[in-house]
Order: structure tokens, then C-alpha cells, then sequence
């Protein structure tokens, strides 16, 4: 566990405060906020210790308790608010979470009640993070944008009339699971072709890197790592020394993302797409393309209307935020 706490001006100590916890497909972050968004605590563990999940919300436990306590007591705690891969709100349940160790549907929200002992709401963690930008970054004062996180998946948060789209089951907004190209490489986590998340998440790199490099002679330094070393950073590092396979690798995953925001642009005339995720580390390798196969991909009624804009909140902050942000709309 790595935790941190940030001293700040405690002269409102009996304001209520909420935990936000966001877990993600490597890794979990959990935060205890105040209702300005001011991070106060904070810190992360594994996703992946753990197969069951009786012992990873047992471990969550053992480390927030103490971050409770620093933060002046459970009396303290407003809730818990919760991003999680295919996170139902409406039910506070984890189904079928490619992404995550645990299988099925998980009762999450209320076996994290009933360890906690406090109010929990739960949401997709992508939604979560969309929340945290409308509130506290690149999105503040926008009715209508959509968040993409990449990651290790693609998540992806709608925002249509200033209301989180959720659909009427609570799954509305999957994007990272939409075929942009028919039949095309094998998701193994859901085993269906030719996903967004096959291509543009972290993972999808390295599966790009690899058919790259096997594909073509081209000589590249990506050619020196063992491909279970290969990463999205690692392609980065290669491209700023002038790599043009990487550069390439980049091009390609690039026009599909851009491919794939043509459509999501036509589905819902958002103001804004606002990228967030290890991905957009790599600048203008992948944000160069992404706009141009955007625009190219658009009918005319929607070209050069809509931003592409990269979250400026902290990759470890913004989930947090919007999860805990869940909490002051509890009744």
C-alpha cells in the first residue's frame, strides 16, 4: 500500500467528508474528499491480489480505516461512493467486469456496506470519472460531453443535457465495447471481434506492437524488448527517439480511436470528447491522428464543432473525485 495525506487548513472539522473509490483493472485508488473536491487522503493497492473478493474488500478495508480515523472518525464519513468496470448504479452491483478477477455479478455495494458500515452508491468507473471532470476539470459548465478513459480497457462516460446517460438498466455507455472494425482482433476478457478497446487501450497497443513487429522488417528498437515486457510507454519512449514503427503503431491506433469518436460524435453532438488515461501521455503520437480520422469520418453537419481535449485533473485524482462525488446526491 502507498498512502499519502495532504495537510491542509482543518478549521471546518465537523464538515462532512466522502470516500471515493475507484477500481480499476490493475489497480485501486481510494480517496477520502471534501465536498470542494479538495483531495484530503488518499492512497492505492492492487486489484489483482486477490480472486475472490472477500479478501480484496477485506484489504480495502484495512487500509482506509486508518485514513478514516486521520480524517476524524466514521461520524465523519457522509458515504462511500464507488467507480468500478461495469458498475451498475441503480443496483450497486460488478457484472460480468472483463476486466476484473472477480466473475458474475457481484453484490459490491453491499458487501462494502456491511464492511464499512456506511452508505454506499455505485457507479462505472468511467462514469465515475466523467463526474469528476463535469465537477472539477476540462468539463466544468458543459451540458453535453463524452469522457473516454484509456487504460488498460476503454471506458467511456456520456453526458447528454447535463445528466450522465445510464440507460434503463444502468449500463448505457459502454463505447470501449462498441465492433469498429467487423471481425477484427479477439477481446479475450468478453471473446467478441473487433472491439474499440481491442485497439486503443493500453493492452491494445502492446497486441499492435506485437503484429507490427511481426508483420514488418523494419528495423525498431521496440524489436530488443521481449514482447511480454512491451508496453504503451515503452512504444512512447521508442517514438520520441525518432522510431517510425512506433510512430506507426501510433498512426494506426490513433485512426481507429478517431474512427470510433466519428460515430460516438454522430450518436449524441457532444460539445466535447475529453480523453483521460496512461494513453494520452503520448501527446500529439496518437492525438494527431485521432482528430484527423475523427474529422475525415464525420458528415459535414458535425465537422470542426467538437473539441478533443485532454483531462487536466490527475490520473489518480479524477475517478476518485467522481466517486466521491456520488456521496452529495445521497438522500
Amino acid at each position: 500500500m502507498n498512502t499519502k495525506q495532504e495537510n491542509r487548513n482543518t478549521s471546518a472539522a465537523m464538515e462532512p467528508l466522502a470516500i471515493g473509490i475507484d477500481i480499476g483493472g490493475t489497480g485501486t485508488k481510494y480517496g477520502i474528499v471534501d465536498r470542494v473536491g479538495n483531495l484530503l487522503f488518499s492512497g492505492e493497492m492492487s486489484t489483482r491480489n486477490h480472486m475472490e473478493v472477500i479478501p480484496y474488500i477485506d484489504e480495502l478495508y484495512e487500509n482506509i480505516a486508518p485514513l478514516i480515523e486521520q480524517a476524524g472518525g466514521i461520524g465523519r464519513i457522509k458515504g462511500i461512493g464507488i467507480g468500478a468496470p461495469n458498475g451498475n448504479y441503480y443496483k450497486n452491483t460488478i457484472e460480468y467486469a472483463a476486466n476484473l478477477p472477480w466473475k458474475g455479478i457481484i453484490p459490491f455495494g453491499k458487501m462494502a456496506e456491511d464492511k464499512f458500515k456506511l452508505p454506499v452508491v455505485l457507479t462505472n468507473d468511467a462514469n465515475a470519472a466523467a463526474i469528476g471532470e463535469m465537477m472539477y476539470g476540462a468539463a466544468q459548465g458543459m451540458n453535453d460531453f463524452i469522457m473516454i478513459t484509456l487504460g488498460t480497457g476503454v471506458g467511456s462516460g456520456i453526458v447528454a443535457n447535463g445528466k450522465l446517460v445510464y440507460g434503463h438498466d444502468g449500463f448505457a455507455g459502454e463505447l470501449g465495447h462498441t465492433i469498429i472494425i467487423p471481425d477484427g482482433r479477439l477481446h479475450e476478457g468478453t471473446q467478441k471481434r473487433g472491439s474499440l478497446e481491442s485497439y486503443a487501450s493500453a493492452t491494445g497497443v502492446r497486441l499492435s506492437t506485437i503484429e507490427f513487429l511481426q508483420k514488418s522488417d523494419k528495423p525498431s528498437l521496440l524489436r530488443a524488448i521481449p514482447h511480454n515486457e512491451i508496453d504503451s510507454k515503452k512504444v512512447y519512449d521508442a517514438a520520441i527517439e525518432g522510431d517510425e514503427l512506433a510512430k506507426e503503431i501510433f498512426d494506426f491506433t490513433g485512426k481507429i480511436l478517431g474512427m470510433a469518436l466519428a460515430n460516438f460524435v454522430m450518436f449524441s453532438s457532444p460539445e466535447a470528447i475529453v480523453l483521460f488515461g496512461g494513453l494520452t501521455k503520448a501527446g500529439d503520437f496518437i492525438l494527431k491522428p485521432t482528430r484527423e480520422h475523427m474529422e475525415a469520418n464525420l458528415v459535414q453537419v458535425f465537422q470542426n464543432k467538437v473539441k478533443i481535449l485532454v483531462s487536466h485533473l490527475k490520473e489518480s485524482d479524477a475517478a476518485i473525485l467522481g466517486a466521491s462525488a456520488l456521496v452529495w446526491e445521497m438522500k
